[in-house]
């Protein structure tokens, strides 16, 4: 489980919760005023200033004011800078206001920051992303599609990458074999969907090796537009399934057998009490005109006596239902249904 999931949507402010962190905003805009005299190159260097002192026994809250001061700063220096996104340049215009940096601060504290529209949502993820990246323990952007991973990734990663931070997106297109590599950075961007795949292939695979999400302890993670993500979508459950190391050779040798097979003339089927006793006794009933019985309404077909009398001296068993386990009587079942239902070009095809 992550230690602290955040969220970002869109509402109003609670203005007695924003009234005790408020101090904290002024605070921060105190430590950018210093930096002022700073250039560009001692401010980038402050990342690994903050990372030796996380080390060392401060903790992310008290570096905080320091930190979102170097994101502030780190925007202003930007200004004017021209990058690229999905192909298109761009010109660094951005500088978080007190209502940005106040977002910042409850994400940081793993509560929903509710901001109206307008209000620049996407920057205000950016100066909790980068103080708890400097843990050095990975941070997930969540967002709600692929095309806000990916964008986000080029242009709020540019001003992670200015201040020394690697930075990855996950999206559909992403290769398995390149998913680890950008789930390692310091910062990854993913969609949503993405990464609950993700997390749901990992837990197929035997080996911590062959994770590409977890292998290493989820630590941190912002979700954009968390009421989407967390009621709407999540209201449709993730499935993956994995292929079975099984041999197929079974397939083919019980379809051989049950060709051997003939279906009895009327519609009786096997009874319950039957089935007991042929199961504890070993008894047959030797009467029956065919092997097995078929019910077209619900498309199966049932082993008779004689059936199962047959089947035993073909496998060389005592008791079918005892001797051979169910995955055995599993394969003989489906191959049976399958000779006696199912019809090509009608109930299946081949390609």
């Amino acid at each position: 489980m992550l230690q602290r999931i955040t969220g970002l949507i869109g509402g109003d402010y609670n203005k007695k919760q924003l009234d005790k962190i408020a101090p904290l905003v002024g605070e921060i805009n105190d430590w950018c005023g210093k930096f002022e005299t700073l250039s560009d190159e001692e401010i980038q260097a402050k990342t690994a200033e903050f990372k030796e002192r996380y080390q060392k026994g401060e903790t992310l809250d008290q570096l905080l004011p320091e930190a979102f001061a170097v994101v502030k700063q780190a925007c202003k220096r930007m200004i004017g800078h021209e990058f690229e996104v999905k192909g298109e340049k761009q010109v660094w215009n951005m500088i978080p206001y007190d209502v940005q940096l106040l977002g910042g601060i409850i994400l940081h504290q793993g509560k929903i920051a509710e901001m109206k529209t307008g209000e620049g949502k996407t920057l205000v993820a950016a100066a909790p992303v980068y103080l708890n990246a400097l843990a050095e323990k990975g941070v997930h952007v969540v967002t709600v599609n692929d095309y806000l991973a990916s964008r986000d990734a080029q242009w709020i990663g540019y001003l992670y990458q200015w201040l020394g931070l690697s930075v990855g997106s996950v999206v559909k297109g992403t290769p398995l074999q390149r998913r680890r590599e950008e789930y390692s950075k310091d910062i990854t961007y993913v969609e949503n969907s993405e990464l609950g795949f993700d997390y749901l292939r990992d837990n197929l695979v035997q080996t911590m090796e062959r994770r590409n999400l977890m292998w290493r302890p989820l630590n941190f993670a912002i979700v954009d537009e968390i009421d989407s993500i967390l009621v709407d979508e999540a209201r449709t459950p993730l499935i993956i399934s994995e292929a079975r190391e099984e041999p197929t050779e079974k397939y083919a040798y019980y379809s051989r057998i049950v060709q051997l097979l003939q279906p009895c003339s009327g519609k009786k089927k096997v009874s319950k009490g039957l089935l007991n006793e042929l199961m504890n006794e070993g008894l047959k009933n030797q009467e029956e005109d065919g092997d097995y019985y078929i019910d077209e309404k619900t498309k199966t077909a049932s082993l008779s006596g004689r059936g199962i009398a047959k089947l035993e001296e073909m496998l060389h068993v005592e008791n079918i239902y005892k001797d051979m386990g169910f995955e055995e009587i599993h394969h003989i079942e489906n191959a049976l249904r399958a000779k006696a239902v199912y019809q090509r070009d009608v109930d299946y095809i081949i390609s």
